[in-house]
């Protein structure tokens, strides 16, 4: 049973002990690439009228993951003091979301990507009235995904498909026209899992 958007279930939430996870969760038959992480950070910010969630679908043209589902977010650059504020310059970079309107939560472990980057999930809350500005060739779409799908975890299922030579299994959690997978999707499942302990 999923209970109602609530503000306390995410401060809960944060307080349940749990692991980093990674990428390679579902796939423990191939090994991390050695070396270090590149630090990263990304922002789940839920709306406190209803707790929907903050998100973006990449432009199509961007190099890398074009067109998937992200929360907002990227590396740590010099000028950031740390993965928060990563996540809260890449929101206002992206989407326009000022971070004076962020009420932070805290943060989940970090997350292992394929691509080398740890992720560090920043958990907040939007305050107040927020209309999404997409920066134009970086993001194609900023939309909401209602509480209650994010905050399920039996809306999540496994899935594989072909990559580097063999099969790779991710979580994935499609909602309308909207596919979201991989380490978005992980990192989600991971919360929602929190949520329900």
């Amino acid at each position: 049973m999923i209970a109602g958007w609530s503000e306390d279930r995410l401060r809960q939430a944060l307080s349940v002990e749990a692991g980093p996870t990674s990428d390679y969760d579902l796939n423990p038959d191939v090994a991390p690439p050695a070396g270090s992480l590149r630090a990263a950070g990304v922002l789940a910010a839920f709306h406190e009228d209803d707790g929907r969630l903050m998100l973006t679908k990449r432009a199509s043209g961007l190099r890398h993951h074009p067109g998937q589902i992200a929360l907002p977010g990227g590396k740590v650059d010099a000028m950031d003091a740390d993965a928060i504020a990563a996540a809260l310059r890449e929101a206002r970079e992206e989407v326009g979301l000022d971070s004076a309107q962020v009420d932070l939560l805290g943060t989940l472990p970090p997350h292992r990507t394929v691509t080398g980057f740890a992720v560090t999930p920043v958990i907040g809350i939007i305050r107040g009235p927020f209309q999404p500005r997409p920066e134009p060739g970086e993001v194609e779409e900023a939309f909401t995904l209602p509480f209650g799908h994010v905050a399920d975890p039996s809306r999540y299922r496994v899935e594989r498909r072909r990559w580097r030579e063999g099969w790779r299994s991710y979580h994935a959690a499609p909602f309308g026209p909207y596919y979201l997978w991989g380490a978005t999707a992980r990192i989600l499942l991971g919360l929602a899992r929190r949520m329900q302990a």
